[in-house]
């Protein structure tokens, strides 16, 4: 069984677009909850919504939406803001209102743009404070934006200073982004912009890999990419044009081959199911 993390987000949050939304813009992607639940509901596919919580104050019912038709809600920050860029105080602050807005029902967090490292540590000890049982922010190779190359690559306890190796005293489960090898180097291929830059058919070798190891895959995509019609286009630099928008109309397509092939569950029902097995 694999896992689907859904990064439930505006086309105004990603971190290369942010960077060039100078106002506070209303959402768009928000109004494509019902397809992307339907999406799943054809594939027979439960998955984890890593919700922007301000999402959540503009339209409430998305709660409902996500928990009535059995998939599940987890953290995202407040506005999508790197959790290198925020102190304890303020991730803190954001923590509790998000609790607040999904009635205590999120024990999941995914970082921004995967913004989990040394200097953002101390994220950890929090979500361990406030009863969050997993994190998803890890991905482990190197980019010009995250990765931890020398992480686990199955899920692991992770804490504030050992976020690469299993730490067995943590309450904290790490599930890592999956990843792939080309030419002897290590790189992401969980999905995103991986899953749009990528042949489908290294994607899907991949996830059979992480099978035949008998570990998760932990695949994710953005509610963006599965909604690409709602997305504006704007002029970016040419490398975050290419990182945002490059297949941008494959990346639905290409997810429901995947989900078509390959069986993919929500953290929380994977947790369950391991922990009674």
């Amino acid at each position: 069984m694999n896992l689907l993390g859904i990064d439930f987000e505006d086309w105004y949050h990603p971190e290369l677009i942010q960077q060039h939304v100078s106002i506070k813009k209303d959402p768009i992607i928000i109004n494509g909850i019902d397809r992307i639940i339907d999406i799943l509901r054809k594939n027979d596919t439960y998955a984890t919504f890593f919700v922007v919580g301000e999402l959540l104050e503009y339209k409430p019912e998305l709660l409902d939406k996500i928990l009535s038709n059995g998939h599940e809600i987890g953290f995202h920050t407040m506005h999508h803001t790197r959790i290198d860029s925020l102190n304890s105080d303020a991730f803190v602050e954001e923590l509790q209102t998000f609790d607040r807005l999904t009635k205590g029902k999120s024990k999941g967090f995914r970082a921004p743009t995967f913004s989990i490292n040394q200097k953002s540590s101390w994220a950890i000890d929090i979500l361990a404070d406030y009863g969050y049982t997993y994190d998803s922010s890890i991905v482990p190779a190197k980019t010009s934006m995250y990765g931890i190359p020398d992480a686990e690559e199955k899920p692991y306890r992770i804490s504030s200073i050992s976020l690469a190796k299993n730490d067995p005293k943590s309450k904290i489960m790490e599930f890592p982004i999956m990843t792939t090898k080309i030419l002897g180097k290590k790189l992401p291929a969980g999905g995103g912009f991986y899953l749009r830059l990528f042949p489908l058919k290294l994607i899907k070798n991949a996830i059979r890999n992480c099978e035949n190891r008998l570990i998760p895959s932990t695949f994710y995509i953005h509610s963006w990419e599965i909604t690409p019609e709602l997305m504006p286009r704007l002029q970016l630099p040419i490398k975050n044009q290419f990182i945002t928008y490059h297949n941008l109309n494959k990346a639905k397509l290409r997810l429901e081959k995947i989900l078509r092939e390959f069986k993919f569950t929500s953290f929380d029902r994977y947790i369950r199911s391991s922990n009674s097995s």
